[in-house]
């Protein structure tokens, strides 16, 4: 979010748009410019911080728009650290009582930050400082406004409220009930009594408080007994992922990477028809229910039984991509792709062997018949052919997970998968990959970023049931991908109410607001059928539709809102 946020910021601020953050490791050296040393009134304060032990360090950080940075060493405060949480604790009830090391590094990194942006704020040389705090990690400086003037203006945005998660996990009427939650004991019950009062007190304390989405300004209204000042709706940087009018070829090209593994890990044990099968996916933290897997899970095996009532030539393979502790990938899975590019590496060797051959057949016969091509093959190419395919078939099904899990009996995925119809079988007409790692470049399985896996599917599928905002849809829209979210997530409910044609640009909405789970899960088959239905031609019209629809998403456009509440507090 911060990377895609920045060029626009940059672009609108210049030099008075600065991030900060937290110095954890040296490694990010390799991502920041320090050539450019600072005199002024910034530099100045980083300048008298650092004297008194206080480190900051100043430099710019070397992405699209090379902001400013400000990154705060928390460890330089550690032989004050118990000092400073005595005073938070004295002051406002906000103590570590069992030594969270995270609780721990937010105070440090808001007592450096309150100091800095107060030598900042009392420059009389600077304009107006306005310190934008995201989440509760970031605004313990806004703790302090009790008993200290601060220097400075403050907005605080919850993304999503630390209680909100942990309730809407575990209770199945979490909307229903938000109104009536007992904010101190629900915190106590979850271990979260100390984070939820730093966001408590964040949302009270700046002057303006706001969310990412209606849906999290109404969650706020209960939890944090603030309503919300203003919504500042998430974006991307659509320039980022412009294809200039080439989405479809890009489409075919990371398409035809994923039927490669496709083929590695189905066609030892059955093949299927790759130019009749769509590619679905659903991806995010491990949130079982919060995250919608439980539904898209259900809905997938009812839609397999329909398929297969239906007699339908079309496969379904959906890759179900999130994280979950695992130790390795599971050996017959690497085997199987390693023997398939030994048969790839046999049939280039023979393609090649029988271009030459036939090549100089074609000048010395007496006829134009084309010959029969096994003659021009060596037995030494034919016995080593057969006996890779002979080692690669087995009769085993496909196993639906690639990894080893660490619980396995415990994984709700996975339980689920145990005991459906979705096995993996050769006459089940969706099939099930179950990936417990991200994906990216060093990934031995795909060899793809994230992105480019995006861009070769078909179908993204996000039905969350709680998602303050959801990236995933927006990032598939981007991307010119069709994707299904919920009106629960915060993206789902923004287009619902600002892009009334959204199915029509491939952006596809289960409504679960006020409906039953069976429900949901009856919506969702629908959805996933009613695209399975459309011809090639209609997809990849939709495709289009999806990508040209994503630029009402760029920062340019949504940056709108930051800016609207800045100006409220003070004038440039």
């Amino acid at each position: 979010m911060i990377r895609s946020k920045t060029p626009a910021m940059v672009n609108l601020y210049a030099d008075n748009f600065i991030l900060v953050g937290p110095y954890l490791s040296n490694d990010i050296e390799a991502e920041l410019d320090r050539s450019q040393e600072k005199n002024d009134a910034i530099g100045k304060a980083v300048a008298s911080l650092n004297k008194r032990g206080l480190i900051v360090h100043d430099a710019i950080w070397l992405i699209t728009g090379r902001p400013r940075v400000l990154l705060i060493d928390i460890t330089s405060v550690d032989k004050e650290l118990e000092e400073i949480k005595y005073n938070l604790w004295s002051s406002l009830k906000v103590e570590n009582k069992k030594g969270n090391p995270l609780i721990d590094q937010s105070i440090a990194f808001g007592y450096i930050v309150k100091e800095l942006l107060t030598k900042i704020g009392n420059t009389k040389s600077t304009p107006p400082v306005i310190a934008h705090f995201h989440e509760w990690q970031a605004s313990v400086p806004l703790l302090y406004k009790k008993k200290e003037k601060l220097p400075f203006k403050t907005i605080f945005t919850t993304h999503a409220t630390i209680l909100g998660r942990y309730l809407a996990y575990h209770s199945p009427h979490f909307y229903n009930h938000l109104p009536f939650f007992d904010i101190e004991k629900e915190s106590n019950h979850f271990g979260i009594y100390t984070e939820s009062l730093i966001e408590r007190y964040s949302a009270k304390f700046a002057d303006k408080m706001t969310t990412v989405s209606d849906i999290t300004a109404n969650e706020s209204t209960f939890l944090l007994k603030k309503k919300a000042d203003a919504i500042l709706p998430n974006g991307l940087n659509i320039k980022r992922f412009d294809a200039s009018h080439e989405f479809q070829n890009l489409h075919a090209t990371y398409k035809d990477q994923i039927n490669r593994f496709v083929m590695g890990y189905f066609f030892q044990s059955y093949p299927f028809d790759l130019d009749k099968t769509l590619y679905f996916f659903t991806s995010g933290r491990y949130e079982y229910r919060n995250k919608g897997f439980d539904i898209t899970l259900e809905a997938l095996e009812a839609l397999n039984e329909k398929l297969k009532k239906d007699n339908t030539d079309i496969t379904i393979v959906t890759f179900i991509v999130t994280r979950k502790d695992h130790h390795g990938i599971k050996s017959d899975v690497l085997e199987s792709r390693a023997l398939m590019e030994e048969i790839r590496k046999n049939c280039n060797a023979i393609h090649e062997q029988v271009g030459q051959r036939l090549f100089y057949a074609s000048t010395t016969r007496e006829d134009n018949r084309l010959p029969d091509l096994s003659e021009f093959v060596d037995d030494y190419w034919r016995l080593r052919y057969r006996r890779t395919i002979q080692t690669w078939k087995t009769s085993k099904k496909p196993s639906t997970v690639t990894h080893n899990l660490d619980d396995p009996i415990n994984d709700e995925i996975l339980n689920y998968l145990s005991n459906s119809s979705l096995d993996n079988g050769p006459d089940q007409k969706v099939k099930i990959v179950y990936h417990p790692e991200f994906i990216n470049t060093t990934n031995p399985l795909f060899g793809l970023e994230y992105g480019d896996f995006v861009r070769g599917c078909h179908l993204g599928i996000f039905p969350s049931y709680y998602e303050p905002w959801g990236y995933t849809p927006l990032e598939c829209m981007a991307r010119g991908v069709p994707s299904i979210t919920s009106d629960l997530s915060g993206f789902g409910d923004y287009i619902s109410k600002n892009m009334p044609n959204h199915e029509d640009n491939g952006l596809f909405l289960v409504n679960r607001h006020g409906k039953t789970y069976k429900n949901a899960v009856g919506q969702l088959v629908k959805i996933m059928a009613k695209f399975i239905d459309q011809n090639r031609r209609e997809r990849i019209m939709q495709r289009n539709k999806a990508e040209n629809a994503s630029v009402s998403f760029d920062w340019q456009n949504l940056i709108k809102y930051y800016d609207k509440v800045y100006h409220s507090l003070v004038k440039f």
